[in-house]
């Protein structure tokens, strides 16, 4: 291991606030089990415990396979609640919702719900607030609260599969297919447990949701030692970067952490990663007006990942209130899209769902924060759903 990855816990470690209770996600089956036995039940119960976890159940009186006078002994030390549903707005004619969760702490986090005809995404947060500092985000100029748990990556998976399999949003019942880590904080920042809940979401019933590993996504600004760390891991998961600048003098700028690992070394580490797996690696490039839309880096996009086994996900920037950034305008966004495409590079342009419910991540928590809680407001651009812009290409 070397001396950056050594060190990287020490630089990325969140502020200590009071972790949430034990639950049964941030157990291994066997310490599941043991802890079962500890209160004096079979240790088969936690299994069922699991089921009833990853189905969303979370009323004991529905858990009818359990005995009646144990249902709320169990729950209460093993299924503690930890996201509370603050408020729901919905978009896109139903079929975007956007979830407000208070945690037990008082922070707040959201996740994104997306039904598309062909699949269902969730976008999650990993952590309150952020430590990466960029500016054109709120969340990380408000600064990293705390890693959230395991359990609490995991129950916004969960709690989305439960919305789709109750016909919640439009189109009645369906499946959660796609989970992306796209929402508040730095994924590869909470390793360990963005690694635990990526062996909940692909574990099959009743230990998991059993989704593939090609429907799920872990984005990343670029900390190298993590990605080759994801790489040795063995998984197939997609690794999405989020670049927003070709160039280190601009990235210095817009994506800090670009002082410590340079473009060079995070198109690498992303390349091995695609040797690895077999996989290519989404780029994310948020469009900023007259920042990094001009067409000389679109150029210098093109030449840094031509050839690659990489696709570019140009994403016009979805702005705070108030906030001086603003998305590229429709010409310029075209113009890039034609010359990454000249150069060989597979390019999109994406879709930005739920702009009229504040679809920028973090926009609800920023709203409803409450004095004394950090409040976290991410200008993530909403993801999926590729839109093209009158240009042949593929996706």
């Amino acid at each position: 291991m070397d001396d950056a990855m050594t060190a990287l816990p020490l630089v990325f470690d969140a502020p200590r606030r009071g972790m949430p209770p034990r639950h049964l996600a941030d157990l291994s089956r066997e310490e599941a089990r043991a802890a079962v036995a500890e209160l004096g039940q079979p240790a088969f119960r936690a299994d069922q415990l699991a089921r009833h976890f990853y189905r969303g159940v979370t009323d004991p009186a529905q858990m009818t396979d359990l005995p009646i006078a144990v249902r709320e002994t169990l729950t209460e030390a093993l299924l503690p609640g930890l996201l509370t549903v603050v408020r729901h707005q919905t978009a896109d004619n139903g079929r975007t919702r956007k979830t407000l969760w208070r945690l037990h702490d008082g922070a707040l986090v959201e996740s994104v719900l997306m039904r598309y005809p062909d699949r269902a995404t969730v976008c999650i947060s990993s952590q309150a607030g952020c430590g990466m500092a960029c500016p054109f985000c709120a969340t990380g100029q408000a600064g990293l609260t705390r890693n959230l748990s395991a359990a609490e990556i995991i129950g916004q998976a969960v709690a989305a599969a439960a919305a789709m399999a109750n016909g919640e949003l439009d189109g009645g019942p369906g499946r959660l297919s796609n989970v992306v880590f796209m929402g508040m904080g730095e994924p590869l920042a909470n390793y360990a447990r963005v690694r635990k809940t990526l062996d909940a979401l692909l574990a099959p019933a009743p230990h998991g949701l059993g989704l593939s590993q090609r429907s799920v996504t872990v984005s990343t600004v670029g900390l190298v030692p993590a990605i080759r760390r994801l790489t040795e891991e063995g998984l197939h998961v997609t690794l999405a970067v989020s670049l927003h600048a070709p160039d280190d003098e601009l990235r210095d700028t817009l994506v800090p952490i670009n002082t410590r690992w340079k473009v060079g070394e995070v198109v690498a580490a992303a390349d091995a990663y695609a040797a690895r797996t077999g996989r290519r690696y989404s780029v994310e490039y948020a469009l900023i007006r007259d920042v990094n839309d001009q067409p000389e880096r679109a150029d210098h996009l093109g030449k840094l990942l031509a050839g690659k086994l990489a696709h570019v996900n140009l994403i016009p920037l979805n702005p705070t209130p108030g906030s001086p950034w603003d998305a590229s305008p429709l010409p310029a966004q075209r113009e890039f899209v034609a010359r990454l495409r000249a150069a060989g590079v597979a390019t999109t342009v994406r879709d930005t769902r739920g702009q009229d419910i504040d679809g920028a991540c973090g926009q609800l928590a920023a709203s409803d924060a409450e004095p004394g809680v950090p409040s976290i407001a991410v200008p993530v651009p909403s993801v999926e759903q590729p839109v093209e812009l009158g240009a042949e290409g593929d996706e």
